[in-house]
């Protein structure tokens, strides 16, 4: 009987290492080369990347969990008219188009004699739709629990979702819906590690021409990183403590290393 052909890799004297991450090391060698499996992987990787950037949004799978949390949704567009100009125009990422700035500015009319409101949530796909329609309702779920479960009550606007939108446009969605914060739950750029990955921006007092300064970001949501339950406690406790300051971004300090438990700002 012939015995089995001995394997051609040589395996890295640090493999043990790779049990704490996710990056690609020790991957070992086959002569002078990379192993098949760990190109072939590479490739998979790459191409699950490229796929979560050019993945559709559908805001329509959203709008019954969210409704199911009692949330309203309103759906909305940037004023990128695909993902095309979406990837080489940032800019008009940021912006409404037309047609969502008039329904916006209409439910303003409709809502002049209320009371501003606490948050607005606004869900778009950045550079992995995947992401958001992955990790946002489930993310909300946890939020929405701890929000009304706070002494301190929360009220909230309509969740925006928004096709081809970037971080800042949730500034032009949040003063329009009189938002006192808004909270983007946006899809991250994609690693190869981490196609599913949704990124939390928040910003007190929103309104155009903000920069990333005024924001606190909360990142690498998802199954394999930071989860739901953990972020959604990391961001009440942040919100609350920009409620009782008025401030965000730089000015708002997370100190915690325990899911967002103590937390202090100058």
């Amino acid at each position: 009987m012939n015995k089995p052909p001995s394997s051609h890799v040589i395996p890295a004297a640090w493999s043990g290492l790779q049990r704490f991450t996710d990056a690609r090391i020790a991957l070992g060698r086959a002569g002078s080369s990379q192993p098949t499996a760990a190109h072939l992987a590479f490739q998979l990787a790459h191409a699950e990347a490229r796929d979560a950037v050019h993945l559709a949004f559908d805001p329509g799978s959203l709008e019954e969990p969210l409704q199911a949390l009692g949330l309203q949704t309103l759906r909305l567009h940037s004023a990128a008219p695909d993902r095309t100009t979406y990837l080489q125009r940032p800019d008009l990422g940021r912006r409404l188009d037309a047609a969502s700035l008039e329904s916006l500015q209409g439910w303003r009319q409709t809502h002049t004699a209320e009371a501003p409101c606490d948050l607005a949530f606004v869900i778009a796909d950045g550079l992995s739709a995947r992401a958001a329609m992955q990790q946002a309702v489930p993310l909300l779920q946890h939020l929405v629990q701890r929000l009304q479960a706070d002494p301190q009550r929360w009220t909230l606007a309509p969740v925006a979702l928004v096709e081809q939108g970037r971080v800042a446009i949730g500034d032009e969605i949040g003063a329009l819906l009189q938002a006192r914060t808004v909270v983007v739950l946006i899809g991250e750029r994609p690693g190869l590690s981490s196609p599913d990955s949704l990124g939390i921006y928040f910003t007190w007092g929103p309104r155009v021409g903000l920069s990333d300064a005024d924001r606190n970001c909360i990142s690498n949501v998802r199954d394999a990183g930071l989860q739901h339950s953990q972020a959604a406690a990391r961001l009440h406790a942040l919100l609350s403590r920009a409620r009782l300051l008025q401030l965000s971004g730089v000015a708002l300090k997370d100190e915690s290393d325990d899911g967002g438990k103590t937390l202090s700002a100058p």
